[in-house]
């Protein structure tokens, strides 16, 4: 899994009929680096989020066939607990 934070939302005016409901993201990956992942979530710029890639990423579709490769499966609560 890869960490990283939301720097903004991809914009298109065709999309592939099997990618189901949800937005394209770019993330900064922890390391620096930039990835695009589908967000089934609704996470907003500057959230930090948990990605998984590959066939994991592939499966999230149950029975429908998404060309994604990246997927975002969280919205990391940056808020430290509080210690008693």
């Amino acid at each position: 899994m890869i960490r990283g934070r939301v720097t903004g939302k991809l914009w298109s005016s065709r999309r592939v009929k099997t990618l189901p409901s949800g937005a394209l993201l770019e993330v900064e990956t922890d390391g620096g680096s930039r990835i695009i992942a589908f967000d089934p979530l609704g996470c907003a710029p500057g959230e930090s989020v948990l990605i998984t890639q590959g066939s994991v990423a592939a499966a999230f579709f149950e029975g429908r066939s998404a060309p994604v490769d990246a997927l975002i499966i969280g919205s990391i609560d940056e808020d430290k607990p509080r210690q008693s």
